[in-house]
């Protein structure tokens, strides 16, 4: 398994990593895991894109000091901090039309574990009027985490958000982009590792969502932006060992 750290100069950059790590997937039937601080922004989704007043809410993105970007998975509008936490999990596949549902629970079970190591006893579900609203979320205190999914011939890629801490900010933001929307948004519903009493250090809750994410997998580290990479270090080392921002 490939594990990709840290994040690339620039936004769109950024975002073509976890592309090519999906395309990569596909080609060479190799998992991987990438989880990482994207660059603050708020990413759409392609509902989001087909509404009447798109224009305004990428406005009141920027307004906000969110730069606007749209994205080919999830659902509505998803803000990142700087400190938010992104997790993305490649796998390959044989036939598109299976596994879908094994795939989330997977996924959703890994980093609700994960929260639990970091002191957060979140379960699964949501709170009404949440952000982004699904059905593979965690809770406690307001919605930290949610998980989504694409799938393409030869790959599927999981992914998802911890919100680690800027809980308060990341509601201002959202309301009213929700609000131009015209979705139904509760600025209480948005929760964090912070609000939760858990350990709130970023890099932390990166790399234990890593951990879990990878599980026994024998793995190898590639740095985002470098050419090299290197044995993954043991299970018990990466818990310990802070990702790259």
């Amino acid at each position: 398994m490939r594990v990709l750290r840290g994040r690339a100069p620039t936004r769109d950059e950024d975002r073509t990593v976890t592309a090519e790590m999906l395309a990569d997937t596909a080609e060479s039937g190799e998992s991987a895991v990438r989880v990482w601080t994207p660059h603050r922004q708020v990413a759409f989704g392609r509902r989001d894109a087909r509404a009447d007043d798109f224009d305004v809410a990428k406005s009141v993105a920027r307004a906000c000091g969110f730069e606007p970007v749209e994205r080919s998975v999830g659902g509505r509008a998803v803000a990142y901090t700087g400190t938010t936490v992104a997790f993305a999990r490649t796998v390959p596949l044989s036939d598109m039309r299976t596994g879908m549902e094994e795939r989330y629970v997977e996924t959703t079970r890994a980093v609700q574990r994960a929260l639990w190591r970091v002191g957060v006893p979140a379960q699964r579900g949501e709170p009404p009027r949440s952000f982004c609203a699904g059905d593979y979320s965690l809770q406690w205190n307001g919605k930290i985490a949610g998980v989504a999914q694409r799938v393409q011939s030869g790959a599927a890629l999981v992914s998802g958000v911890v919100v680690v801490d800027d809980h308060g900010e990341i509601a201002g933001a959202l309301d009213p982009i929700y609000a131009a929307l015209d979705v139904p948004f509760d600025p209480d519903s948005v929760g964090s590792v912070a609000r939760a009493e858990g350990d709130a250090d970023p890099e932390r809750v990166a790399a234990v969502v890593e951990e879990l994410l990878v599980g026994d997998a024998s793995a190898t580290v590639e740095v985002v932006g470098r050419d090299d990479a290197e044995t993954a270090p043991s299970k018990a080392s990466r818990a310990a060992e802070p990702a790259e921002d």
